[in-house]
């Protein structure tokens, strides 16, 4: 494993590295400091920027506080909210009268944050740590990288938000326990668990609702405060900000007062409890759900980090003391502690951190090969090790029995360019029909960089292993040289990436129909419904050996309508099958 140690001397210093929270809502940027982590302040005196972007007269885009102040008056070309897009990287937003990608709006918000610290600090910042939640899978985790690239910045390295949380409170420093990170922002709610063995964090089980968070809680209150003011207001951002205000006020006093445009309304805190209580339970379901999925109860977690703005209302925190059975860490500002860990990290890599002298990581992704051809990346390069990673997978055929588990190093996005490191396979599985399989494979890189492959299917226990050292045989000119390789190829990869997932998704619509002509709801179909599945069926042969994912994908979607008739034929062939003999 490649060893990532510097000695600066007496006189050099460190390489300037900050931490980023790229969030939904707002973003940060932090540094280390010489007493810990600090918020970098921005451009207009702040500490937060706005995750907004929008496109001024003139054609160029603006980022942040500027973004924001447009967003009522703008609204056709204003975007917020764009990182629940990175899993559509490549989908262009509409922006006024063109179009943005999710990672080119997040590069201008990193931009906006960069600026900021490069004003702060009088130089050039070009590395940074960037945090992203527990469940953002390779694809989204490429698009934010994508974005810092766009922006100017070196990702050193992506930290999953919970991770960063735990390291601003210094919960890497006990030996073992369990965490929980509840983090209730202002667009969206995650929870997840942690596992802290020997200063690693492994995470466990994360759940959450993407459409829940603090801005829920405004929405209610604008909607009571506009049925007393019969429905219409002048000014509706002003009265927005009103009851934020008065919200926030109720999280350290027991009244406030909502005031606008001549509109009052005095609120108590056991209201305002009464009127969120609804939208915090919604929080409650996927806390439970993490605990099942992880196999713990509450009584097994040791400590409770609280992320997020909406986890200063005391109802939150009673909430979750009441689940978890502990009192949560509310010593750091919610809204800031995702960063402050980020910039933990960043010292780590920079050497600011002193109790972490030398950090050993992974020179290269490893990863397994999945259909098409592509590369599913578990361990990213520079992860930290002792490391480990858990994904589930599935099988692509019906009653599939053996699974070849492909384990692969480097950078790139498609299996022939990236080194074979070992292939097993995990035999005598459930031969279930295609998608429904759960094959869980986990990669485990002890302290010695010995890596462990192992594949198990979860529906009979069956388990098979294998035992490689990654580096093994690799010079750093080589290392160097892969990692180039992915840099300069980067762009016409993801195309080719892009394109075999497209093909592996119409091979199964296209084995599907196969399979559905056997069925006697195709023998009943009209004449002009089977023609029309036939053209789209040809068409899309057409377009499956394109260079063109779009297009395959177009043809997909046409093909995929031609049969919609077909498809609810065979449904109610299937119930009355089902139903056949039964007495009601």
């Amino acid at each position: 494993m490649g060893t990532f140690q510097i000695d600066f001397g007496d006189s050099a210093k460190p390489d300037r590295i900050i931490g980023i929270d790229l969030g939904t809502t707002n973003s940060l940027a932090a540094f280390m400091d010489l007493t810990g982590p600090a918020i970098i302040p921005t451009a207009e005196g702040g500490r937060i920027v706005p995750s907004i972007v929008s496109l001024l007269e003139n054609g160029s885009i603006v980022a942040g506080e500027p973004a924001r102040a447009r967003l009522t008056t703008h609204p056709g070309t204003t975007l917020y909210s764009t990182k629940r897009f990175m899993d559509q990287a490549a989908t262009g937003l509409p922006l006024g009268g063109r179009t943005i990608t999710p990672p080119e709006a997040g590069a201008h918000i990193l931009l906006a944050l960069k600026n900021n610290a490069e004003a702060f600090f009088g130089e050039e910042v070009t590395k940074a740590v960037v945090t992203v939640p527990a469940y953002f899978n390779d694809a989204q985790r490429q698009a934010t990288k994508d974005a810092g690239r766009i922006a100017g910045l070196d990702i050193l390295r992506l930290v999953n938000e919970p991770t960063a949380a735990a390291l601003a409170y210094g919960l890497d420093k006990r030996k073992q326990g369990t965490i929980a990170v509840y983090d209730f922002g202002g667009g969206t709610f995650d929870i997840s668990i942690l596992k802290l063995q020997d200063g690693i964090f492994e995470v466990l089980a994360t759940n959450g609702d993407t459409h829940l968070g603090g801005d829920d809680i405004d929405q209610l209150l604008v909607a009571i405060a506009l049925e007393d003011m019969g429905g219409h207001c002048e000014n509706p951002e002003r009265l927005r900000q009103a009851i934020i205000a008065a919200k926030e006020q109720l999280s350290f006093q027991l009244t406030a007062t909502i005031e606008v445009d001549g509109y009052q309304r005095a609120i108590d805190r056991e209201q305002f409890n009464h009127l969120i209580n609804p939208i915090v339970e919604r929080t409650v379901g996927p806390c439970v759900q993490c605990l099942k999925d992880a196999k713990l109860t509450a009584q097994d977690i040791d400590e409770v980090v609280l992320v997020g703005g909406s986890t200063r209302i005391p109802l939150v925190r009673g909430t979750v003391e009441h689940l978890f059975r502990a009192k949560p860490h509310t010593e750091l500002n919610p809204d800031e502690v995702v960063a402050l860990g980020a910039a933990v990290q960043a010292g780590i890599l920079s050497g600011e951190v002193k109790d972490t002298l030398l950090l050993d990581v992974t020179p290269l992704s490893l990863g397994i090969e999945t259909m098409g051809g592509v590369v599913s990346k578990l361990i990213h390069r520079n992860s930290t090790i002792p490391a480990s990673e858990t994904e589930q997978f599935t099988t692509a055929v019906d009653g599939q029995k053996n699974v070849l588990i492909h384990v692969l190093q480097g950078e790139r996005e498609i299996v022939k360019d990236c080194r074979s490191l070992a292939r097993f396979e995990l035999k005598d599985i459930d031969p279930v029909s295609a998608g429904l399989a759960r094959i869980e494979v986990k990669f485990l890189i002890d302290a010695n960089g010995i890596l462990n492959v192992s594949a198990k299917d979860l529906r009979t226990g069956k388990e098979q292993s294998v035992e490689v050292k990654p580096s093994y045989g690799l010079t750093d000119e080589q290392v160097e040289a892969m990692i180039l390789s992915s840099l300069v190829n980067a762009e016409a990869d993801i195309r080719e990436r892009q394109v075999r997932e497209a093909r592996v998704e119409a091979d199964r619509i296209i084995a599907a129909l196969e399979s559905a002509k056997l069925n006697e709801a195709w023998a009943n179909l009209p004449a002009d419904d089977k023609q029309a599945i036939h053209l789209a069926h040809n068409e899309l042969l057409l377009a499956y050996h394109s260079d063109d994912h779009r297009l395959i994908h177009t043809y997909m979607e046409k093909l995929d309508k031609a049969s919609l008739t077909l498809a609810e034929n065979m449904m109610n062939t299937a119930v009355r099958g089902a139903l056949k003999g039964t007495k009601i």
